[in-house]
């Protein structure tokens, strides 16, 4: 008993210094730990992955548009610029003929769609999954402003969602962070509603707002993930780069291992279960159908042509982007 008692000590012990580190108590969100991550944007790549071209969106990924679709300034006009693009209204006002320049398009919109829905609202050792997807929501933000991309969202839980438009620079990154701190705070003021938000509805309003040629991050647990909502992603990556990451805890993958059998009661704050821990063949069983589920996932990402990453919620996220980075080189 001495020895599980100091083992329990020393992972709280580990676990509020994980905590201060990331300026979070991991079930409540706030502007600082959010804020965290600005200084942090340069452990995500968000360079395309390929091209994606469509009749409307031309190709994004090409070294070199031509003139561009941007309207620059205007200059006095000089022996080889192409006389279409001469600015009549600058040249008639001075006297002297000018012509148009064009900065040549570099940004590509980011569109992040994130889950907070009752089964992110879980989290057995150090983050609930929906603040760990909250921070890589923030991760992702401040990474594409740093790139000079515009950003905009789709964020909901299971109550309500919000749409954030496509904006630049810092105004739409803290218009981000405002929304997931609105909704995982009215999530907790408001558990026990029954009125819900599907994910698939989730994928069809991202269907309508992500322009071809954009950058989609889908951060969820996929716990709702259905025939539908495929068919929506899949729709979205024939003409976007969609990537998807799948937020765990690691109960999810495996229940834990304990001398004997004790029976615990768990519940997401609407419905609660009885789990019986110690039964091997309960435990076997219950790894076996995660594992099913998982591949699932897995296998309908691979035929969408879509990445897909597992982030867990029980480590910091630095950490884990970190080794996963030094693994890939």
């Amino acid at each position: 008993m001495l020895f599980n008692w100091w083992l329990f000590r020393s992972f709280m012990k580990n676990k509020s210094q994980l905590l201060a580190s990331l300026h979070s108590n991991g079930i409540e969100l706030t502007t600082g730990e959010l804020l965290r991550y600005r200084q942090l944007s340069y452990l995500l790549n968000l360079k395309p992955g390929k091209s994606h071209r469509s009749a409307l969106s031309g190709g994004y990924l090409s070294k070199h548009k031509g003139r561009g679709m941007e309207f620059d300034e205007a200059r006095h006009y000089q022996a080889g610029d192409d006389i279409r693009a001469i600015d009549w209204r600058v040249t008639a006002r001075t006297g002297k003929t000018h012509t148009k320049i064009y900065r040549e398009e570099r940004e590509r919109p980011v569109f992040i769609l994130c889950d907070l829905s009752t089964s992110m609202q879980f989290g057995t050792q150090l983050l609930l999954k929906s603040i760990q997807a909250a921070h890589l929501s923030a991760l992702i933000a401040w990474s594409a402003v740093q790139r000079g991309d515009k950003l905009g969202g789709l964020l909901f839980n299971s109550e309500r969602h919000r749409e954030c438009k496509p904006m630049s620079r810092k105004r739409a990154v803290l218009s981000l962070c405002h929304e997931l701190i609105q909704l995982q705070s009215h999530y907790s003021k408001a558990a026990g509603m029954t009125s819900a938000i599907p994910f698939t509805d989730a994928c069809a309003r991202a269907r309508r707002l992500v322009k071809p040629g954009s950058l989609m991050y889908v951060i969820s647990d996929f716990h709702s993930f259905d025939d539908t909502s495929s068919q929506h992603l899949a729709h979205l990556a024939r003409h976007s780069e969609v990537k998807s990451i799948k937020i765990t805890d690691p109960f999810e993958h495996a229940l834990p291992t304990i001398m004997g059998q004790r029976q615990v009661s768990v519940s997401d704050g609407q419905q609660r279960q009885t789990w019986l821990l110690g039964n091997s063949q309960l435990q076997q069983r219950y790894q076996q159908q995660q594992q099913l589920q998982h591949q699932h996932i897995a296998r309908v990402h691979r035929e969408a042509g879509i990445s897909l990453q597992e982030i867990s919620a029980s480590s910091p996220l630095e950490h884990q982007l970190f080794v996963q980075s030094k693994n890939n080189r």
